[in-house]
């Protein structure tokens, strides 16, 4: 059966390995326990993983049928579309010149 865990040496400053001890202690865990929940919380908290919701994910099924049945623009096609609709025509001022 192939190993599911592996060691990992880390350096911490002396109050933090008091800390952990003193936890581990107060709540009758492994120091290895208390690192792996505190991982897993960091972990959780940097990158959360978001349940969509029904609607949206009939959302996205709507959205690949869509792409499927080929109604969708890429995106050259729509900086192209934005950069038209902001651009306003105007008259061009004439080049102002040096005088010499």
């Amino acid at each position: 059966m192939p190993k599911t865990r592996r060691t990992m040496t880390i350096s911490l400053p002396e109050a933090m390995v008091a800390e952990v001890q003193r936890v581990s202690r107060e709540e009758s865990r492994t120091h290895s326990e208390l690192v792996r929940e505190a991982l897993r919380r960091y972990f959780s908290a940097r990158i959360p993983v978001v349940t969509p919701t029904k609607a949206e994910l009939a959302g996205i099924a709507r959205g690949r049928a869509e792409i499927n049945n080929g109604h969708y623009v890429n995106l050259d096609q729509l900086l192209h579309g934005v950069d038209t609709q902001n651009r306003k025509a105007s008259r061009k001022s004439p080049k102002k010149t040096a005088r010499h």
